[in-house]
């Protein structure tokens, strides 16, 4: 039995009183914009067969980083932006943030008291304190989906696969909107990358997350106070790696809405969907065997989303991959499914993980005969169905190129808007 955890309700009214009239206005407008889905029930069990907590040999690399490659900078002139927004610094160095290897936890606490100041995405300033004002001016009645996506990364890392994420975002969603809570893209760098779906007046925005705010009345409030004091061992994984897991869960438990990872392809409308999350693999009898998180769509406040952060705070392990990700989602559907008082929808692989990591290497590559050439327009046809999207496992396909003619070739030839990446030959 999980322990209960007193919990406030999250309440605008209350948070905005100190906002001016038309900010609590749009405090109250902006909270429901889902559509109920229409058969879209899916046929998997909630029954599940136990979730597999073992590392598997080469997709499980905790110290792997973001892959750096070069970002989409158009070199236009600025328009005046906000003073406190800050131009990032170019000789920032992110190893410097994670931990030296073959640390006893009592060294490695000791090493992160002394580096906490170093962790941008842990302090309160101007920018923090503007967070829930900046969010709620930002999904208006204009909004026909809310998306959320997180950036911890450098802003140099933001590169030309990431981008094409939010183009196909914008070809399906032209109305919808999109933050992305970042303190380094929220920056003049960081405006030039979004620069060019701005000019063509889609909404999209980079926003510093207030955490002390998206954590305060959850279970995760008392675990992030212990990880700003530097009291908390971080474990060997990037901390930023297990934050984004965490705030994920915590800006769609106070706001609602749809969260997507930098590494995923949008194919269709989101717009049907509503409290629902993604099987990555099942078994002969259709039941899910693993879930993942790289796909969250729920409403403010579900409670499905606490018991997510709850499972978090009192299991932290941060030396575990995907123990505070994937395998937390797959932990705690299968402690919940069957009891009263959850809705949501598992929705097969297909939906959302219709190729696994270990095969995502054969969608970028052009097919050399007639054989090829009918299983890429096979698999187009497929995913052209129950398809909402691609996750790319950039932990894996950051390596390969996307070849012109290739599944990812044609799928993106389909969903960009400004369609300028260069496919290798």
């Amino acid at each position: 039995m999980m322990r209960k955890v007193s919990h406030k309700m999250f309440d605008h009214q209350q948070l905005c009183r100190a906002r001016t009239p038309i900010l609590s206005a749009i405090a109250f407008t902006a909270t429901i914009f889902f559509v109920y889905a229409n058969g879209i029930i899916s046929t998997i069990s909630l029954q599940s067969s136990s979730a597999s907590t073992k590392e598997i040999s080469g997709e499980l690399h905790s110290r792997i980083t973001e892959r750096q490659i070069m970002s989409t900078v158009i070199k236009e002139p600025l328009r005046s932006m906000q003073e406190e927004i800050k131009e990032v610094d170019r000789s920032e160095n992110q190893s410097s943030v994670i931990p030296p290897f073959s640390l006893s936890v009592e060294e490695r606490i000791e090493w992160f008291r002394k580096k906490v100041p170093e962790f941008e995405i842990l302090k309160s300033d101007n920018l923090t304190k503007e967070f829930l004002g900046r969010v709620l001016e930002f999904f208006n009645n204009e909004c026909d989906v809310r998306f959320f996506m997180t950036w911890i990364s450098p802003v140099e890392s933001f590169g030309r696969r990431e981008f094409l994420a939010l183009e196909s975002l914008f070809k399906v969603h032209p109305h919808g909107c999109l933050l992305i809570l970042s303190r380094d893209l929220d920056s003049i760098q960081g405006y030039r990358i979004l620069k060019p779906l701005l000019d063509r007046t889609f909404k999209v925005a980079a926003i510093t997350p207030d955490l002390s705010f998206l954590f305060k009345n959850t279970p995760a409030e008392t675990w992030f106070e212990e990880i700003k004091s530097g009291n908390k061992d971080p474990g060997e994984i990037p901390l930023a790696q297990n934050l984004s897991n965490l705030i994920r869960l915590a800006v769609l438990y106070k706001f609602g809405g749809i969260y997507l990872d930098t590494d995923f392809i949008v194919l269709k409308s989101f717009a049907d969907l509503r409290n629902a999350i993604g099987a990555q693999s099942i078994d002969v009898s259709k039941s899910w065997t693993r879930l993942n998180n790289a796909v969250l769509v729920f409403d403010m406040n579900h409670p499905l989303l606490l018991k997510f952060i709850e499972e978090f705070a009192s299991t932290f392990d941060g030396n575990k991959w995907g123990h505070n990700g994937p395998y937390l989602v797959s932990r705690v559907v299968q402690k919940v499914a069957g009891r009263p008082g959850y809705n949501f929808t598992v929705l097969p692989p297909m939906a959302f993980y219709p190729v696994g990591w270990n095969r995502i290497g054969g969608f970028f590559k052009k097919p050399e005969n007639k054989v090829e050439s009918r299983w890429v327009n096979a698999k187009l046809l497929q995913l052209s169905g129950e398809t909402y999207g691609i996750h790319l496992w950039n932990r894996q396909s950051s390596k390969f190129s996307i070849e012109e003619g290739s599944v990812m070739g044609r799928l993106i030839s389909d969903h960009c808007v400004i369609c300028e990446y260069k496919y290798s030959s």
